[in-house]
């Protein structure tokens, strides 16, 4: 039997700081993100790239892959309701993505200990191949909280 309040239910948690964080978070939204699952260290963020996403190139500017991947690190390590940021990322480039392309970063939980976290995010095309990778880490400011529930 579960004797958890339906409010701190770690899912339901997850969840209103999803809610929460995007409704406040203009730059995911500019960039038509939409947030398609989350949960205790984890989430699961895609993104159409749009014409005026490309580089002069014709692909899929780098600095846009990045904000996915780490909009979807934000949403993964702040799933707990403590107010988290990063403390730094590393990305790698392993394909091009091209206008039209839905990209789908999932954020997901390697280590979580007192106020430092590390998170590895994919970032793969609708035909689920890899176009980039990032590893962050995140330090959470102890007593604060992204939401009220």
């Amino acid at each position: 039997m579960n004797d958890t309040p339906p409010r701190f239910d770690p899912q339901h948690v997850a969840e209103a700081v999803r809610d929460g964080m995007f409704s406040n978070d203009n730059a995911s939204r500019a960039l038509g993100m939409q947030v398609e699952a989350v949960g205790p260290g984890y989430a699961r963020i895609v993104m159409t790239v749009r014409a005026d996403m490309l580089n002069g190139f014709a692909i899929c500017h780098g600095g846009f892959i990045t904000t996915l991947a780490d909009s979807a690190f934000a949403f993964a390590c702040n799933s707990y309701n403590q107010l988290t940021v990063a403390s730094g990322i590393v990305v790698d480039f392993l394909a091009p993505a091209h206008e039209g392309d839905r990209l789908l970063a999932e954020g997901r939980e390697v280590s979580r200990t007192g106020s430092t976290g590390v998170y590895d995010i994919a970032v793969t095309n609708q035909h689920g191949k890899t176009v980039a990778v990032m590893r962050g880490r995140s330090h959470t400011l102890k007593g604060r909280h992204v939401v009220e529930l």
